[in-house]
């Protein structure tokens, strides 16, 4: 439905034609299809155009006063503007037509004028139009967002998208850097932009080529759906897919931390399937296409739960991608703001038509000759807990260690340990962040580091050097 009307600037010097267009489209400019402006000529039609920029058809006639239709058209084919511009002129030799639709002219209709040709015309150029803007604004809505393809078939098929808000069962992708905000406390503002430019510009160009939408970035945290705009029967294994490839493009982006001399990155991502609403969210100034749901939140939750190097999925996306995921680890969570447990997978891999296999990560932990007293502190969500407990380091790694705490923790909480100085245990080194990846029957811990400062990353490796 035309909401708001066509204008269209009539160029003419003839001065009864401005009564004779009023009267024919009289009806369509009283219910709002139409608005009609008039020039004497080209230099004054140029006026009115930079003062409209609503203008969106042009009638010239060719032989005017001042500027000439012809040269007109030169200037409108130079305007960064969509219009559409019928030459209505007497002069309707082959060489005057050939000229115009040179120039860009949409149509070309010789003088005298049969008033119902004109409407029609102008009613092609009105649904031309309006097809060039809902393109338009389809490309604006989408092609910062998704691939090429994607958004050409849009444009070829709109019925596959509502572009107001609608249900959808969709595969959701959530990923976030480890240890991230603390190296940007070590960084100037620029050199942190650059790193995350590059590594969010890597991991979206996986993302578009597997046919995902990004929804948003949230800082280095990426929100990516797979089966909005467009649904397709292979969204969950595709999503599978794109994630394994991401966590694999982690080596070239490490490649490029190195030469800056900087530590590695890793990412966790969490993946889970559900109804969502999709659509347009925003307001008339400021929209996007967007996702929001319970689903949204548990695909954060999930994401959570990973450590670097790790994909997790729910169960509902494993039954959606079918057999050809790989699967490890099995566990059962229960996700902030929800009432059941959650079963979540470790993807290792998926086979045809992407053959991709997660390299293995195994933690080679070295036993300490004497255990290393630590003071850790449980966190809620990401923030700290008032309950401060004390433990000792049996074992250690650069990734992770093996902990005696003093209290029981469950798998996957996350810890913050102030990690000591080498042999002075009561001062204080630097905040090392790790989840509990296993609570083994013996009660001791499995930790994974999750952000390790530079100081600590040296301290452990100084540990684990004086260990025989």
């Amino acid at each position: 439905m035309q909401t708001t009307p066509t204008k269209i600037l009539v160029v003419d010097d003839e001065p009864d034609l401005e009564d004779l267009i009023t009267l024919k489209f009289r009806r369509q400019i009283r219910s709002g299809v139409y608005e009609f402006a008039f020039a004497g000529d080209g230099v004054e039609a140029l006026e009115k155009l930079e003062a409209d920029p609503a203008i969106e058809i042009v009638l010239t006639d060719l032989n005017m006063p001042r500027m000439d239709g012809l040269t007109l058209l030169g200037h409108l084919s130079e305007l960064e503007r969509h219009l559409k511009a019928i030459v209505v002129s007497a002069y309707g030799d082959l060489g005057n037509i050939r000229a115009a639709m040179n120039r860009g002219a949409f149509d070309f209709l010789v003088k005298p004028i049969e008033l119902d040709d004109l409407e029609i015309t102008i009613r092609k150029s009105r649904d031309t139009v309006e097809r060039e803007r809902q393109a338009l604004y389809v490309r604006q809505l989408f092609g910062r967002y998704l691939s090429d393809e994607v958004v050409n078939s849009l444009l070829q098929h709109p019925q596959g998208v509502k572009l107001g808000g609608e249900k959808r069962v969709v595969t959701l992708l959530m990923s976030d850097l480890r240890g991230f905000s603390t190296l940007t406390e070590q960084l100037p503002p620029e050199q942190v932009v650059e790193i995350l430019n590059a590594y969010l510009g890597r991991m979206a160009d996986i993302i578009t080529r597997h046919n995902g939408t990004i929804d948003e970035y949230i800082g280095d945290a990426i929100l990516a759906i797979f089966g909005a705009p467009i649904l397709r029967e292979d969204d969950a294994l595709r999503t599978v897919a794109c994630a394994l490839e991401m966590q694999m493009a982690m080596g070239d982006v490490n490649e490029e931390m190195a030469a800056r001399g900087l530590p590695p990155l890793e990412m966790g991502i969490g993946l889970n399937t559900g109804e969502v609403i999709v659509g347009n969210i925003g307001s008339e100034q400021r929209a996007k296409y967007g996702v929001v749901g319970s689903h949204v939140n548990l695909t954060s939750r999930i994401e959570s739960y990973t450590v670097g190097g790790q994909v997790l999925i729910t169960e509902h996306t494993l039954e959606a991608a079918g057999t050809a995921v790989q699967i490890g680890e099995q566990m059962q969570v229960m996700a902030k703001g929800f009432s059941t447990p959650i079963n979540v997978f470790a993807v290792d891999g998926v086979g045809a038509p992407y053959d991709l296999l997660l390299p293995a990560q195994e933690i080679h932990m070295t036993p300490l000759p004497n255990p290393l007293p630590i003071r850790y502190s449980v966190l809620d969500g990401k923030h700290l807990t008032n309950a401060v407990h004390e433990g000792h380091l049996l074992r250690l790694s650069p990734l992770g260690a093996l902990l005696n705490a003093d209290a029981p923790i469950e798998q996957l909480e996350n810890l913050h340990l102030d990690f000591p100085i080498p042999d002075t245990p009561d001062e204080h080194l630097g905040d090392l962040y790790a989840k509990v990846v296993d609570v083994l029957p013996s009660g001791l811990l499995k930790l994974r580091f999750t952000a390790i400062p530079q100081d600590v990353a040296a301290a452990i490796r100084h540990h684990c050097d004086r260990c025989p």
